[in-house]
């Protein structure tokens, strides 16, 4: 089996794994594993997004969040990714010191005007302006939601993915993200799409961000891994789901993630036992289920 010897894992559970979270998670919870994933040895780590509070009550306190980790994250050498829908998300974020901004537009119309209230047209206006204001300043990364299903049941054209990610490479974007967002993927379609994907740029371009909400998303990642794809989004203790995608269950658990990649010989430079150590935090400060694999080895808790 032809693989990548070294695949990127890239930390997403404080933004996407805390967004969709019903209570309120304590700010020094959201501090704690944020610094504790920090120690694991990854190169980039999503730390919040920069939304309205009415909209993601979660992500109230960003800017906090971002004051008090950024000099432990940028002692470790990790650099900060944020997701932003907006101008002022974008203001925030560059003025806050955030070195890598994920902007997200729907493949689906039907997704991206229940998500930001915009045609993806509008959106691609919106992110081509940014661009042109904020460029010199911050490092930009399209992420193209529902590039692999639509949960209003919208027909989503391989066409238009490559038509999109264009878009976003013309604008000078070095990486694309192509988003499973609630999780319909599966082996086959992931391998046809990422194909076209990657017969017209090459796997460096792009991130693939998968949802496990059918069991599916470690197999899709391996599907991806066989056409040379090496960086991967996931989120400790597999939390996750969009607010405005009926359906959407949690991220691929990092840890399953990274026990795959481990047991297949492939370099990641994560450490499971400081990963581990911050599902435990998530485990205890975290009112939500934790649906991984792995997670469950590690219970502080007799074996019956």
């Amino acid at each position: 089996m032809n693989l990548p010897k070294f695949v990127e894992m890239i930390e997403v559970c404080p933004r996407d794994g805390f967004q969709n979270i019903h209570d309120l998670i304590p700010f020094d919870t959201k501090v704690a594993v944020i610094k504790q994933l920090a120690t694991a040895g990854y190169q980039r780590i999503e730390i919040c997004s920069f939304v309205s509070p009415k909209a993601i009550p979660q992500m109230a306190d960003a800017v906090e969040v971002v004051a008090s980790t950024r000099d432990v994250l940028k002692s470790s050498g990790v650099k900060t990714a944020a997701l932003v829908p907006n101008a002022r998300g974008v203001e925030t974020a560059v003025a806050c010191g955030i070195d890598e901004l994920t902007y997200v537009i729907s493949v689906s119309e039907k997704h991206n005007m229940a998500n930001v209230k915009r045609t993806p047209e509008e959106s691609m206006d919106e992110f081509k302006a940014l661009i042109g204001r904020y460029g010199d300043k911050v490092r930009f990364r399209l992420s193209l939601a529902t590039a692999l299903g639509c949960p209003f049941g919208e027909e989503i054209r391989t066409e238009r993915v490559l038509e999109m990610a264009r878009f976003g490479f013309e604008l000078g974007c070095e990486e694309v993200m192509i988003a499973d967002t609630v999780g319909m993927a599966n082996p086959v379609r992931v391998s046809a799409l990422m194909t076209a994907l990657v017969h017209a740029y090459g796997p460096d371009k792009f991130i693939m961000h998968l949802h496990d909400t059918r069991g599916l998303a470690l197999a899709n990642t391996l599907a991806a891994m066989q056409l040379g794809l090496h960086k991967f989004e996931s989120a400790a203790a597999g939390l996750g789901g969009c607010p405005f995608a009926p359906g959407a269950a949690g991220n691929v658990a990092s840890e399953d993630v990274l026990n795959m990649l481990t047991e297949m010989g492939v370099e990641t430079g994560v450490n499971a036992d400081a990963l581990n150590e911050a599902v435990m935090l998530i485990r205890e400060g975290v009112h939500a289920p934790i649906v991984s694999h792995m997670a469950g080895l590690y219970k502080k808790s007799p074996c019956v």
